[in-house]
């Protein structure tokens, strides 16, 4: 089925009824902004996705309770800088103490609040300066300023991270919209990043988070950039109802088209998350099919997406494509070695899991593109899958080599 989505710009604040504002909390240096508020005018169906780390930060245990509690959400804030993740007993009231600052300014209820944080870990949350610039970020509160958000919430991040459609369901327009960052500590399994998206359909919490569940496993969870997995990886989902449509029920027309349009925005959110790895210089995106099931073709995509030595070997154009078969073969998948093709761009490397003569210039000139495309036919049965990488750069340890101090 196709969704007939128009991409638009807006970003998180496109669909009707939200606004956002970034601000400088003092949390980073030189005054950039670090502190991003999201906010609809209605009560919103919310779900939400964490990482699956056992570690995890205290703005993440609040705003799971709080989704689980109520399944309504009115705010989001949102903090860069600080993780307020392993900060022991104060953790907790900490991040309340946020949600209580947001609740008190906007006079909503406090547990309608969510909150997120991104930034260094172990290093207790400098809460009395977010309460002190949450005045001003409400008061910015505006369509216009996503962008202003989605700058907030970056940390090594390059470029901003958004994205929006439009599409036609029950004869109404919905929108779907969402900004993220994420550059490092990226990888399955909820990757790295705070994601937030935001729709005017109406569609109940708990068919939210059946959708939102799907959608992560074909985009957010198919990426990687160095495999870490971090304490603090969330994604929420708000569903205000504005469009006005018939509301969204499981195994219908109007649900499918739904799930595709919050799949187009959460697999290009996703794609621009992996493109900005910390020190990349390309995307790869690796495409596997004839997986004898589609849970195969994740597994060997995500392993060769994954691989530091084919991402080093991609970063030096050098198309060793024995790196490929080798990340293949680790990765858990099913399949038969013997059978197994392997393309570069258009350069076919290997063939039936062994050496072929082809083009070592042509071959580089493919490696040079951005993105970066790798295919692979396992040749054993119908599943497939594409999952989405960078490439391993000299930067990537100069950036982490020095990011807390």
């Amino acid at each position: 089925m196709t969704t007939n989505c128009q991409v638009i710009s807006g970003g998180v604040t496109a669909p009707r009824g939200f606004s956002a504002s970034g601000v400088s909390a003092g949390l980073k240096k030189n005054n950039k902004l670090d502190l991003a508020l999201l906010f609809s005018e209605t009560p919103a169906a919310a779900a939400g996705v964490y990482t699956t780390n056992l570690v995890q930060a205290a703005p993440l245990v609040l705003t799971r309770q709080r989704i689980s509690a109520g399944g309504l959400a009115r705010a989001v804030i949102i903090n860069a800088g600080n993780a307020n993740a392993c900060t022991g007993a104060r953790g907790l009231p900490d991040a309340q103490a946020s949600t209580q600052a947001v609740a008190t300014a906007l006079g909503i209820p406090e547990e309608q609040v969510l909150v997120a944080s991104t930034g260094v870990i172990g290093v207790p949350l400098p809460v009395k300066k977010i309460i002190g610039a949450v005045p001003q970020a409400v008061a910015s509160l505006s369509k216009e300023n996503h962008a202003a958000a989605s700058q907030a919430i970056m940390t090594t991040d390059l470029v901003p991270k958004e994205y929006a459609v439009q599409l036609e369901i029950g004869e109404k327009l919905v929108t779907i919209g969402g900004m993220a960052k994420g550059s490092g500590m990226i990888h399955p399994n909820m990757a790295t990043m705070l994601a937030f998206v935001t729709t005017d359909a109406v569609i109940s919490h708990g068919v939210l988070q059946q959708a939102l569940k799907q959608v992560v496993d074909s985009s957010f969870n198919m990426i990687t950039v160095d495999g870490d997995t971090s304490t603090n990886d969330m994604l929420i989902a708000l569903a205000n109802g504005q469009a006005g449509n018939q509301e969204i029920l499981p195994a219908t027309a109007e649900y499918q088209l739904f799930y595709q349009g919050l799949l187009e925005v959460c697999t290009a959110l996703a794609k621009m998350i992996a493109r900005d790895g910390e020190g990349a210089t390309r995307l790869i995106e690796v495409t596997v099919k004839g997986a004898p099931s589609r849970q195969d073709a994740q597994r060997a995509a995500r392993s060769v997406a994954g691989s530091n030595l084919f991402k080093a070997a991609v970063f030096g154009k050098d198309a060793n494509w024995g790196r490929i078969l080798c990340a293949l073969g680790y990765s858990g998948a099913s399949f038969d070695p013997t059978k197994v093709d392997i393309f570069i761009g258009e350069v076919q490397v290997a063939k039936d899991g062994g050496a072929l003569e082809f083009d070592e210039d042509k071959a580089q000139v493919m490696l040079s593109q951005d993105p970066v495309h790798v295919f692979v036919n396992l040749k054993s049965g119908d599943g497939s899958a594409t999952a989405w990488g960078c490439d391993l750069t000299y930067d990537y340890v100069r950036i982490n080599g020095s990011y807390r101090t």
